[in-house]
């Protein structure tokens, strides 16, 4: 892990001690570490699913088959 400061509010900072061991953290550092994650999860994949929808776009505007897409599509998920 790597150390990062952060400066919050001082109510956000008691409201996250307060609800952390409510929902099963131990402490209210593990509970930030979890909504960061769990925003940044959420954003790569809509990130990703937006590029790969505008890259099988422009492959069908260039002519490429959608049998072919799909299973080029097949191939990268395994």
């Amino acid at each position: 892990m790597v150390s990062v400061t952060l400066r919050m509010p001082e109510d956000v900072i008691e409201d996250l001690k307060r609800i952390a061991p409510l929902l099963g953290f131990s402490g209210y550092q593990p509970l930030i570490r979890a909504y960061v994650g769990q925003a940044l999860r959420r954003d790569l994949e809509r990130v990703d699913t937006d590029a790969v929808s505008g890259l099988v776009a422009s492959l069908k505007k260039r002519g490429v088959s959608a049998a072919v897409i799909e299973e080029a599509l097949a191939e990268v998920r395994g």
